[in-house]
């Protein structure tokens, strides 16, 4: 049975959008952070990372880890977020005063707490660890946001569903694995890439005019800063081949338009899922 790497812990979206992805009997291994998801990725049979949300948008900080990590991206999800506020059986919101969850997570539901200025809006590790830790502790007048998994395992009880903001709330997240230079070139319509660009005119609107050229469709561009190194970007993209015979073409073409090439995955288009 594959062992696969999560952020979080049992009852996380992270687990679910994992079991979607392998539709198969799959060991969950806990991650906390990002970067234990990465370390955890490469001892077992791979991961999963989130990567952007309809809401709240990009998480930046993935893309270095994923781009220093030597993993491959083998293919994506996108999961439908429910987010559901819980708590210890025979609370109301009323009672609630602090409610715990993941940075993303409380800002897919802002709106929703708008209505209730007395609750204070905490992050935490995880989603699914926060409803974990109020059935641990007992705690009153303390709720989580979490999923519909999570309440069921750690028996809290559901006392406002669904309070994301956008009911077309969507995660993609990202399945990682060890490096596999052993891929079908039409086994796969998605390409990731990153680099980076001279400072000159242009020079951005060149590349993407290289990709239009051989029916390349860009579907994500995002610039993330270099460390160490003043006011330059590394440039992270994804882009849908119509014809993946040219992927060769294409990257020869990339190679001399940019600096630092690497490429960080070929895969299939992503399906969507309901939570």
């Amino acid at each position: 049975m594959k062992r696969i790497a999560i952020q979080g812990i049992r009852g996380a979206f992270h687990e679910i959008a994992a079991r979607h992805y392998h539709q198969q009997p799959i060991d969950v291994v806990p991650a906390i952070s990002f970067n234990e998801l990465i370390v955890e990725s490469k001892r077992n049979d791979g991961g999963i990372m989130a990567i952007e949300n309809s809401i709240a948008g990009t998480l930046i900080r993935n893309f270095p880890l994923i781009q220093q990590s030597d993993l491959d991206i083998t293919g994506e999800i996108y999961l439908r977020i429910k987010h559901n506020l819980m708590a210890l059986p025979g609370q109301r919101i009323e009672d609630i005063n602090t409610v715990y969850s993941h940075p993303m997570a409380i800002a897919q539901c802002r709106t929703f707490f708008e209505q209730f200025p007395h609750i204070c809006l905490v992050n935490a590790e995880d989603t699914a660890l926060s409803a974990l830790k109020i059935y641990k502790e007992g705690t009153n007048s303390v709720a989580a946001i979490a999923s519909t998994k999570a309440a069921e395992l750690y028996q809290l009880e559901i006392i406002a569903e669904s309070i994301e903001t956008d009911k077309q709330n969507y995660t993609r997240f990202l399945s990682l694995e060890r490096k596999n230079e052993d891929i079908n070139e039409a086994d796969f319509e998605k390409v990731s890439l990153c680099f980076t660009l001279k400072h000159e005119i242009g020079s951005l609107h060149k590349f993407l005019k290289l990709l239009s050229e051989d029916g390349a469709n860009l579907t994500k561009i995002q610039s993330v800063p270099i460390i160490g190194d003043r006011w330059n970007y590394r440039f992270f993209i994804d882009f849908v081949m119509n014809d993946p015979s040219l992927y060769q073409l294409i990257i020869k073409k990339i190679n001399k338009a940019t600096t630092d090439l690497q490429v960080l995955g070929r895969y299939k288009t992503g399906i969507y899922y309901e939570n």
